[in-house]
């Protein structure tokens, strides 16, 4: 049975040979369908950070400095059994700008800057400033770790989907009173 297997392969590797390696972008550049942009073809994104000359000074000081912490992201919502009510401060969640840290070792009230989160297209069209507010906690929030808030449903998390999981770099960028900022009012 394997000798016909393995004559069966030969005889469709010879008759079908698929000749030289064709690279990725010719293949998408010649497919329609599948073509992007040249800025996604090498693996950027047009939003995934801002330019330099659009940073405040706050951000490029920010930007420049050693990040405080390298935390390990994940991410929640409501309406999906982690985010119910209001958060550890007794605030409502600010969609992309609440976030839950271990308050051992990221205190609550921190205002939080992750460099990585500058720049995002968040649904309404806005530009994420890269801000965010230690102001929840969760049971599984040990360490390293910090958990996004996103919104209401599990799309909310689409913008942020390229973090879960993934190690960011967080900057302490001062404290907040009060409740974490929407994003009609002032931020920073």
């Amino acid at each position: 049975m394997f000798d016909t297997l393995a004559a069966f392969a030969m005889l469709w590797a010879a008759a079908f040979s698929a000749g030289d390696p064709v690279p990725y972008e010719t293949v998408v550049a010649a497919d329609p369908v599948v073509a992007v942009s040249p800025e996604v073809a090498d693996g950027s994104s047009e939003d995934a950070t801002a330019e330099p000359a659009d940073l405040t000074p706050e951000q490029a000081e920010l930007m420049a400095r050693d990040p405080d912490w390298n935390a390990r992201a994940s991410l929640y919502h409501a309406g999906g059994g982690g985010a119910t009510g209001n958060d550890s401060l007794g605030c409502r969640p600010i969609p992309m700008r609440t976030l839950a840290t271990d308050p051992r070792v990221i205190p609550r009230r921190t205002k939080l800057f992750i460099r990585e989160t500058v720049g995002m297209r968040l649904p309404d069209g806005t530009i994420h400033d890269g801000y965010w507010y230690a102001s929840d906690t969760g049971g599984a929030i040990r360490g390293q770790r910090v958990d996004l808030y996103t919104g209401n449903g599990r799309g909310s998390m689409q913008p942020v989907m390229r973090f879960n999981q993934q190690r960011l770099t967080i900057t302490n960028a001062g404290r907040f009173d009060g409740c974490p900022p929407a994003w009609n009012s002032a931020s920073r």
